[in-house]
């Protein structure tokens, strides 16, 4: 099944008068990415947290898929967001919209954050890189760093931190898509480092916003993920 990944960030513009909406870091089943950049159209959720309006979710999704069409020339088969924090119904709302606008019956969107929650194995090292922990139907605990049989230690500073999945109005089982963030987690192209913590999704949506705080509204940003590396 072919499969369009998008890591959606928030980021606050350079004045820090307001607060811009997601840098879209979308990648293809090529490990192709591209960069979109949104509208400044961030709310608050109860909790402090950003999240994005119905029509700015809408149009940053139908502009992402706009774009792979172009390259493709086909939409995915299936769509998998990633964010920070849970999807607010708003947001939901436009996703659906601009994926039924384009005929993709496949919707993933997945809430992936570090927790507190820890788990414990024998010996002296953290769980093994890859460790998994459903807790319901919907959420699971993954170590997306930790021991590695292969090395037969740790090769991390600190303790590991797991993170929590959360499946939003999933097409495929939790499982599934953790097993997915934990492959999207060795794609850093931009490093030497052959794991990391998260998926490449989110960690380069973070990344590019840190430099699109500068980039004026006016100025036309480069799509390719190759050209902030």
């Amino acid at each position: 099944m072919r499969s369009c990944f998008v890591g959606i960030s928030f980021h606050e513009s350079h004045s820090g008068e307001y607060l811009d909406t997601s840098t879209a870091q979308m990648f293809d089943e090529r490990g192709e990415g591209m960069i979109l950049r949104g509208g400044r159209a961030a709310k608050l959720s109860d909790d402090r947290r950003p999240y994005m309006t119905e029509a700015h979710a809408h149009d940053l999704l139908s502009r992402s898929m706009q774009r792979y069409h172009d390259r493709h020339a086909q939409y995915p088969a299936r769509v998998v967001l990633h964010k920070t924090s849970p999807f607010q119904r708003e947001e939901m709302a436009g996703f659906d919209a601009a994926v039924e606008e384009c005929r993709i019956d496949n919707l993933d969107c997945m809430a992936v954050a570090p927790c507190a929650f820890r788990l414990f194995r024998d010996g002296q090292f953290p769980p093994l890189r890859g460790t998994l922990l459903r807790l319901d139907r919907d959420r699971a605990v993954i170590y997306s760093r930790g021991g590695v049989d292969f090395f037969k230690t740790y090769t991390g500073m600190y303790i590991p931190k797991p993170l929590m999945i959360r499946s939003q109005a999933p097409s495929q089982p939790v499982t599934h898509n953790a097993a997915e963030i934990l492959a999207l987690s060795k794609m850093n192209w931009n490093n030497t480092q052959f794991d990391n913590r998260d998926p490449i999704t989110i960690a380069a949506s973070r990344k590019v916003g840190k430099i699109l705080k500068y980039v004026s509204e006016c100025d036309r940003v480069q799509t390719r993920y190759s050209y902030f590396m």
